[in-house]
């Protein structure tokens, strides 16, 4: 008995002083934004030795950690690390330096200028010597991507002499002047630094892939035509002259196995309207440059040219070079009328009912199309240009590696005009031919986006329209439907829109595209094409029968096809518990996954080194960083490597809890409650209320303590003393708002019944599609003290008919198929849109709102947030309106997130605490003080 008394004396000791040690934890406040990191640029080596990652603070000077996969205790440090790579020879890390942040600050604060500012350096680690050696003034640098051994660095420009030097000629003095350029100094160097070569004004260059050549390109140098391109053999060291003089050499472009490079060309001034630039070729090795496109070339389209704007690519067998056609620069005579003086010059925009696109979009995408290019190639073999593109089937897709002597070519311009209000246009697709350039139709106003695969047996897509996975046999010309047998749904179960809903995805194709491997909602199929209806289940259906979803971990990068001899390693997450982990399965589908590890964490960005099983990856909770850990496929040592926000510890942090509920018609809904470390549950708390859809998957996400750019911060909130409930919405068709209110009020009473919600200080804060809820909540219920909206659409009818500025795009599709739901037209439903905007009940709000709606936001209409403030203000409601100048939808300034993350902790409080109120609630900031005050101070 008296070791039991002990026993519990001990426990109940430990609680009160974890109780205590939790209590002396200070909250978070708004100067810990700028500490708090993230991991960046995690790389593992190609032999699985080496790994690496970036540690950035949100404001401040970061590092890169450098160590070996077996011996991570012992690492390279290098502050201020920035970008950086391991070299394909897995001997060396090259990476840059910053400048210290705070140093830079303070020499601009002095006005110093640009040209006398510190510059970035670069970094050279020998990783089994355990060097570093560190050279200044780097603008950029490169490796080769698949081999070699060396290093290219691009230097800044030197810093100018304060004084002038001088030399001395029978008694005269004369001055030296320095040359203008904008090339600088390029070092070609062995990473060991045994072997070195400098070019002296260079303005780009690059490495061939295997290693073998560096091509470089010289500026001009004053007025001299003297701009050049060479070519360094690395292997012998010498520098080859490729061209000399021309304006202008672009998309310079060594082939796969760096048997060619290929660049564009002009010599036409800079300033001609539409200057005539040529396609060039030479043997890397050696031998004449020849022209292989120019103006008058016979093969282009009818006017065409060759455009600086298109992207070289070349075969993988390196028979053939694709390159971007134009067409010739038409003079309609207004625009080089010298007799109009530029204030006499009309200037307009013509919105034409039969244009396939508004002005608007036309003129977000003006830039673009002038500088589309129509795909053409040529077979270096015989010289003959064929166009692929024209002006009727604009879109020709290549593959990343281009083995085929076919592609797919496509065009939405018959369907366009319908873009404003019906997003999921249908396109002609067709089969285009290389080496003819004819095109044979696959299909019309086909409803997805198709691929080849990898063995160019099949075209596949998802048909949305069908909800099905289709294929097309090339050599048959057949379409067959993949998955309508199967007894699951392929497209997405919980979509809640008037759109077409998509698909889980795929997997891609085993190697001879002998199957096609396809996701439902939770699990794996393997459909050969030749018979669908005899699918395999790889995953046997234990998917479906956990709600588990279980998805194919991708471990080569380079993959085309999947070897059926390979190991199927399944990322997995249950959509119930929210637990995830890793399995392994079989291609076969003879047994179900064995699970490696399955935990209460989430799982991601797991990279497999190229030779070998070892891996890293990142694991995380609500209150755990999303650290870096190693290990290899069976997961059983998971290894932690790095140590995020150590500050933390000393943080009342929070957790995080799954919520079930039931909405007002009885549907099961999840919702996450945020709770502070120190909760008491006799205590009343204050409760936020936040929602977008549906978020409940990320119960084990972290959450980072970050200035706001647009919705409250979870963990700041948390930490001070607030509870935050996140709950899902499903939604009914034509009912955006209803549906709304019927999954939110219901979760908010359900933890008002549990006895530790205030229900008497409570918010509701969302932004944008969140921010049109908020407003159509406070017209419904004053059960919430105050509210913040951010970019609320308030009113449907006007807003139905304006623009995206972002995309020039009509809002009309957003109301009928996408997110506000309505699914249909203002004149087919005006009392759906009337109902679902809050603008027209603003009468029976009550409740105290903040408002941020910027100036410049290009996705909700600015005036909408001005619609709501002025009804408010008319009723005599308190409401403030934020107004960011120059920002956009959400903000991006940080400095802008700061403010606004102090305004919103203190409108909150003040409500919900009964803080003082900021003076620039109580007392407004008037226009004249605009810049001069920011008002944050409390009222006495």
């Amino acid at each position: 008995m008296k070791i039991e008394r002990f026993a519990v004396s001990l426990l109940v000791l430990l609680l009160f002083s974890q109780t205590l040690f939790a209590q002396q934890k200070r909250p978070l406040t708004h100067q810990d934004y700028d500490q708090w990191e993230s991991l960046g640029s995690q790389k593992i080596s190609k032999n699985g030795q080496w790994v690496g990652f970036q540690v950035n603070p949100q404001d401040g000077d970061g590092r890169i950690e450098i160590f070996s996969f077996k011996n991570p205790n012992q690492r390279q440090l290098i502050p201020r690390g920035q970008s950086y790579l391991f070299t394909p020879d897995d001997k060396f890390a090259v990476g840059k330096i910053g400048v210290e942040k705070d140093t830079l600050y303070a020499l601009k604060l002095k006005k110093t200028k640009k040209d006398d500012l510190p510059a970035d350096s670069l970094f050279i680690y020998n990783l089994a010597e355990n060097k570093l050696e560190k050279l200044p003034r780097v603008k950029s640098f490169a490796t080769p991507e698949e081999a070699g051994s060396w290093v290219a660095i691009h230097f800044e420009k030197e810093k100018k002499e304060k004084t002038s030097k001088e030399t001395e000629t029978d008694s005269t003095k004369k001055v030296e002047k320095q040359k203008k350029t904008d090339g600088t100094l390029l070092r070609v160097r062995k990473l060991d630094g045994s072997v070195s070569y400098d070019f002296e004004r260079v303005k780009s260059y690059g490495f061939s892939k295997n290693g073998e050549f560096l091509q470089y390109q010289l500026a001009e140098e004053d007025t001299l035509d003297n701009a050049a391109i060479y070519i360094l053999n690395l292997a012998s060291g010498e520098s080859r002259l490729i061209s000399e003089g021309m304006t202008s050499y672009s998309d310079v472009t060594f082939s796969p196995q760096a048997k060619y490079l290929a660049y564009v060309s002009t010599d036409d001034s800079t300033k001609a309207k539409k200057p005539y630039y040529s396609l060039f070729i030479t043997e890397s090795k050696g031998g004449e440059v020849e022209e292989l496109v120019t103006k008058g070339s016979e093969g282009p389209m009818a006017n065409g040219i060759v455009s600086a704007d298109g992207n070289i690519r070349f075969s993988e067998d390196e028979t053939r070079l694709f390159f971007g056609v134009s067409p010739d620069y038409v003079d309609y005579g207004y625009e080089n009328d010298t007799t109009i003086l530029d204030e006499d010059r009309v200037s307009l925009d013509i919105w034409g009912w039969q244009d396939s696109e508004i002005q608007p979009m036309q003129l977000k995408n003006k830039s673009r199309e002038e500088k589309f290019s129509y795909l053409a190639t040529i077979d270096l073999a015989t010289d003959k240009i064929t166009q692929l593109a024209d002006l009727e089937v604009k879109n020709v897709s290549l593959e990343s590696k281009i083995e085929r002597e076919f592609g797919i070519a496509w065009t939405d311009a018959p369907y366009r005009i319908n873009y404003s209000w019906d997003v999921q246009i249908g396109r002609d697709l067709y089969l285009v031919d290389f080496k003819t350039g004819s095109k044979t139709l696959i299909e019309k106003d086909v409803s997805g986006f198709p691929s080849i695969s990898p063995e160019g047996k099949y075209l596949y897509w998802y048909d949305s329209r069908d909800s099905s996975w289709v294929a097309y046999n090339l050599a048959q010309k057949s379409k067959i439907n993949l998955t309508k047998d199967l007894p699951f749904a392929f497209y997405e179960e919980l979509h809640d829109s008037p759109s077409l809903p998509g698909s889980y995805g795929s997997a891609g194709w085993l190697a001879g595209d002998e199957a096609f491997l396809v996701y439902d909602r939770f699990d794996i199929w393997k459909i050969d094409p030749k018979s669908p209806a005899a699918a395999v289940n790889l995953t046997q259906g234990a998917g479906r029968k956990t709600n588990t979803v279980f998805r194919r971990q991708d471990l080569d990068r380079e993959e085309r096809s999947i070897d059926p001899k390979s190991q199927l390693l399944l990322t997995a997450f249950n959509e119930q518990t929210k637990d995830a982990g890793y399995f392994m399965g079989s291609f076969d589908g003879k047994s179900t996954p064995k699970q490696l590890i399955m935990s209460a964490h989430r799982y991601f960005g797991l990279t497999k080194a190229e030779e070998s099983t070892e891996v890293i990856l990142n694991k995380s909770t609500y209150a755990e960083s999303p650290d870096l850990y190693l290990a290899d496929l069976t997961f059983k040592n998971l290894k932690k490597v790095s140590n995020l926000n150590p500050q933390q510890a000393g943080v009342n942090w929070g957790s995080v809890e799954l919520v079930d509920y039931l909405t007002n018609d009885g549907e099961p809904l999840q919702g996450l409650l945020f709770k502070p470390e120190n909760f008491d549950a006799s205590k009343k708390y204050p409760m936020m209320v936040y929602f977008y859809e549906r978020n409940s998957d990320g119960l084990h996400n972290y959450r980072s303590p970050a200035p706001s750019a647009s919705t409250i911060n979870i963990p700041y909130f948390v930490s001070n003393d607030y509870l935050v409930f996140v709950p899902d919405i499903k939604y009914d068709l034509g009912l955006p708002g209803p549906s709304a209110y019927n999954c939110i009020i219901p979760g908010v009473q359900s933890l008002i019944a549990r006895g530790y919600v205030d229900a008497d200080n409570m918010a509701i804060q969302g932004q944008s599609w969140g921010g049109y809820q908020v407003a159509y909540l406070i017209t419904q219920t004053n059960m919430f003290k105050a509210a913040g909206a951010g970019a609320p659409v308030v009113n449907m009818t006007s807003a139905y008919g304006g623009i995206r500025w972002g995309t020039g795009m009509s809002r009309m599709f957003q109301y009928e198929q996408t997110q506000s739901r309505i699914g249909g037209t203002l004149w087919e439903k005006p009392v759906y849109y009337i109902e679902n905007s809050p603008l027209f009940f603003m009468d029976r709000v009550k409740t105290p709102v903040l408002i941020m709606h910027n100036d410049e936001d290009g996705s909700v209409p600015w005036y909408q947030g001005i619609e709501m403030f002025m009804a408010l203000k008319r009723l005599n409601q308190p409401a403030w309106l934020l107004q960011y100048n120059g920002e956009d939808h959400n903000l991006v300034q940080r400095k802008n997130r700061k403010d606004l993350s102090v305004r919103l902790s203190q409108f909150f409080d003040h409500y919900l605490k009964g803080a003082p109120a900021p003076l620039w609630m109580s007392e407004g900031l008037p226009a004249v003080q605009k810049g001069k005050t920011l008002k944050y101070e409390l009222e006495q």
